[in-house]
Formats: structure tokens, sequence, C-alpha cells
């Protein structure tokens, strides 16, 4: 892998993980269309790193707040009770994904990175997106919530497994069927990913390191990650500014444009 071609899927990375059009969509498609080696998952878990201290980073006021506040003697209980119930749901909701990644994990690495079911993910999502965005009421805010509601956010969660369906862009979409406003929806979408990202993560850089990494993947893996990390600020950024004042639409017809484009490709050989 060549350093421009890391910076690139960085950028990529950095970008889709936060809009809800999906990483693992772009990481399979570009370089298929540009007729790179597919980087893999270890690869792309290591960039998921990147953009989760993104994250960490970006959200750092609500972590603390979320975390500490759970347990700060000096604020009232109802604060301090609402601070653990987000906590519990984030961490509850992460069962999921954490369970059936597992389970399935080289099932989908086997028979689930195809361009076939990326494409077809990519449209039936955006079809559930523009369901969720007519339907929604879009009237509360993720402290709103009961715990039992925030959990559907998190098993919605799980079928981000599935390539082109998009982790941000299924929470979102659960959040607006139980009456999220947009940006609260994005914003609890990227917190409930901290543990999941985390874990999937740390587990493929693992397998990673047994492989053995050469210094050339080392560089390639040090640009990747800077670009991953600049590109997902101003994604979460952009993201959420937008999502106060516009609704979803914009992404439901850029996830059919591109599955069909993909299908399209696929039907005329020139992907494979």
């Amino acid at each position: 892998m060549s350093i421009l071609q890391a910076a690139v899927l960085g950028i990529i990375q950095g970008i889709t993980e936060f809009l809800p059009i999906s990483s693992s969509a772009h990481l399979t498609i570009i370089p298929a269309f540009l007729g790179w080696e597919d980087p893999g998952l270890s690869f792309s878990a290591v960039l998921h790193l990147s953009t989760l201290l993104t994250v960490l980073i970006y959200f750092r006021k609500d972590l603390w707040n979320i975390g500490y506040g759970s347990i700060d003697s000096s604020r009232p209980e109802e604060s301090r009770a609402e601070s653990r119930r987000v906590l519990s749901a984030i961490l509850i909701g992460t069962l999921p994904i954490g369970i059936l990644g597992l389970t399935f994990k080289h099932f989908i690495e086997a028979n689930l990175r195809t361009l076939q079911v990326t494409s077809v993910s990519l449209i039936v999502l955006a079809v559930l997106l523009a369901v969720s965005e007519k339907k929604g009421t879009r009237s509360k805010r993720f402290a709103d919530l009961s715990f039992w509601q925030l959990q559907i956010i998190g098993l919605a969660q799980a079928l981000a497994l599935i390539p082109g369906v998009s982790r941000s862009g299924v929470c979102l979409t659960a959040g607006l069927f139980i009456a999220l406003r947009r940006d609260e929806a994005a914003k609890f979408a990227f917190l409930l990913g901290i543990p999941a990202i985390s874990a999937a993560g740390l587990l493929e850089l693992l397998d990673l390191w047994k492989e053995g990494i050469s210094a050339e993947m080392v560089t390639a893996v040090i640009v990747g990650s800077i670009t991953s990390f600049v590109a997902g600020w101003l994604a979460i950024d952009g993201l959420i500014r937008y999502l106060k004042s516009h609704s979803t639409y914009v992404f439901v017809y850029y996830r059919v444009a591109l599955g069909i484009m993909i299908l399209g490709l696929l039907f005329s050989g020139y992907l494979q």
C-alpha cells in the first residue's frame, strides 16, 4: 500500500464512518473501482481506532458528564440518575453487536464482504432511513428516552455488521423511528459506537500485529490514521450542524444512487 493510498483511505474512513453512507461500503468500493487491493479488515480497524480517538476528543465534555456525572455527589440525584441511565444504555446497547460480531466474524469476512451485498444494503437502509424521516416526530433528546427505547438503537447497531448498512446510518434511522431529533440521534450513535469500535479495532489490531507489520505498513497506518482523524473531526462537526436544520434525504439519495451505480457496474462486468 502506497502512502497516497493510505492517505486517501484514511480520508474516506474519516468521512464515511460518521456520515450515514457506510464506511465499509466505501472502503470496499473505492479500492475496487481504482484497481487497488482490498485494504482488509485489519487496516480498516486501525483507521477505526483513529476515528474513535476523534469521537473521544470531540465529545469529551459529554463523556465526562455521563461518566463522572453518574457518581458526582454534588449533582442532584435526578441528574446523576440520568447520567447512569445513558451510561448503562451505551454499555448494554453494545452487547448485541459484540455478541453477533464475535459469533459471525468469520462468516461475515468470508461471505458478506462483497459488492453485491454492499450495494443491496446501501439501497435497503436508504429506504428505511427515508421512512423514518417521514414518520418520525423528531421531538425528543436522547436524555428524554427510556432505557428500553435507547436499547432499540443498540439492537439496530448490530445490523451494521452487514457491509453497506452503516453503523451511524442504522442508529440514526432507529433514533428517528422512536422520535429522536436528527442531531440527537446522530450524537447518541457516535457515543454508542465507542465500545464497539474500541473492541473491534483492538481485536483486528492484535491480528495485524500477530501477522507482522512491515516498516512500509507502519508508515501507511500512521498516514491513514492522521488523515482519518482530521476528516472524522470535520465529518462529526459538519453532520451535527447540518442535521439541526436539514433532513437526511440527501444521504438517502446518495445511498440509492451509489447502490444502483454499483449494481450497474457489476452487471456490466466493469467490477467483479
